[in-house]
């Protein structure tokens, strides 16, 4: 299922310019390195999910990149670009082969049923 976005043509286009301009070079950087390894953990400091995705990959053996964007009061509009890009509302946001796979608990399914693998 897809989530229901406006339409390009409910949007007017100085609208469209400012959505799409929105921490631009931020989704860029999230993207670029989504589409160039293999596994990306996007999150922010002391966020207690972040930290078990990245020691559950480690455990597992799996290398990954990890890019961290701000804390819980810093930070928050370039995470918001991202959620709004993504269309993941929380963190950690997990991809892997350029898939969204979600958060933390999504990744340990994966791991467990062995759908994730170094």
């Amino acid at each position: 299922m897809t989530r229901v976005t406006l339409a390009n043509d409910q949007l007017l286009p100085e609208a469209a310019k400012t959505i799409g301009a929105y921490h631009a070079d931020v989704v860029k950087e999230v993207s670029t390195a989504v589409s160039s390894n293999k596994v990306v953990v996007v999150g922010m400091a002391h966020n207690p999910f972040v930290r078990k995705a990245r020691k559950a990959l480690n455990e597992a053996g799996i290398p990954f990149t990890y890019l961290q964007y701000g804390s819980y009061v810093s930070g928050w509009k370039k995470r918001l670009a991202i959620k709004l890009w993504s269309g993941w509302a929380t963190y950690p946001q997990v991809f892997v082969e350029g898939k969204l796979v979600g958060g933390y608990n999504d990744l340990a399914h994966q791991l467990k049923t062995g759908k994730v693998k170094a």
